[in-house]
């Protein structure tokens, strides 16, 4: 069977056929390596700034909790380091604060005064070792040491 322009179905079939070519195949390879390359170290940015978010969230209830027993005893208390999920379970301090979570990736403590408290949490695992957030008696927030650039 012959179609317009002079093709026969048997050539066009022989034609597709054949496959890909080295060239082709190489040149798909490289087009998926420069993508991977691109996007690999962004997605384990965004990794981990979303690891950091544990320790944001765990140091403002932190905050709340010392806050809620200067408002009772006219003092911040000390909260010994808790480090583990282990710890946290069984974390006993005067604020009854504890991390919550299933994975806990940092450890935390806070040292205090009769007006002044400091919690600290710093990363144990994965790829926030090193990481160090504070929360002051302000309620003021911040980094320290930042493991996710």
């Amino acid at each position: 069977m012959r179609l317009p322009g002079g093709f026969v179905i048997s050539n066009i079939a022989k034609r597709f056929g054949r496959g890909f070519t080295l060239i082709e195949l190489m040149i798909v390879v490289a087009i998926i390596g420069i993508l991977a390359a691109i996007a690999i170290p962004n997605f384990v940015k965004f990794q981990c700034r979303s690891k950091q978010s544990e320790a944001k969230s765990n140091l403002k209830a932190m905050y709340v909790a010392e806050e809620s027993y200067r408002g009772e005893y006219d003092t911040y208390a000390v909260i010994p380091t808790i480090a583990n999920a282990a710890a946290a379970a069984s974390a006993a301090n005067d604020p009854g604060w504890a991390p919550k979570g299933a994975k806990i990736r940092y450890s935390y403590v806070a040292t205090a005064a009769s007006t002044t408290f400091t919690g600290l949490a710093t990363g144990t695992t994965d790829s926030v070792i090193g990481d160090v957030w504070q929360i002051t008696q302000a309620n003021y927030l911040a980094v320290t040491t930042n493991q996710c650039r």
